[in-house]
């Protein structure tokens, strides 16, 4: 080997471990600290809680506007409505789901007082 050559290998090999020594301390720095158990059962605790308070919203029937006449249907009986309305026609049960999404999420404007 002449001296170029060495000096472009040594050059190479120089930036591989400035890159390698980059990642590492990359991955060093960022990790996020493992999780103990207390943690983890915070964790499992606040997941039951949000569970608990959604799975009366999803499994029963309400009124979610009743000034609206929306209604909350329970998940599956809503699903199988889906499903029979799909099948008929979907671009007619596209068009009514579009329909009631506007109306349950119309704003009116600000009243003018000009």
């Amino acid at each position: 080997m002449n001296k170029n050559t060495t000096a472009y290998f040594v050059g190479i090999l120089g930036a591989f471990l400035i890159v390698a020594a980059l990642i590492w301390a990359m991955k060093h720095y960022t990790q996020p600290e493992p999780l103990n158990a207390a943690r983890a059962a915070e964790r499992k605790k606040a997941l039951a809680e949000v569970r608990g308070a959604t799975d009366g919203q999803i499994n029963q029937y309400g009124w979610v506007d009743q000034a609206k006449g929306i209604a909350r249907l329970n998940i599956e009986h809503a699903m199988k409505l889906t499903v029979q309305e799909y099948s008929k026609s979907p671009a007619a049960a596209r068009s009514n789901l579009l329909a009631q999404l506007e109306k349950a999420t119309f704003v009116p404007p600000p009243k003018n007082y000009e």
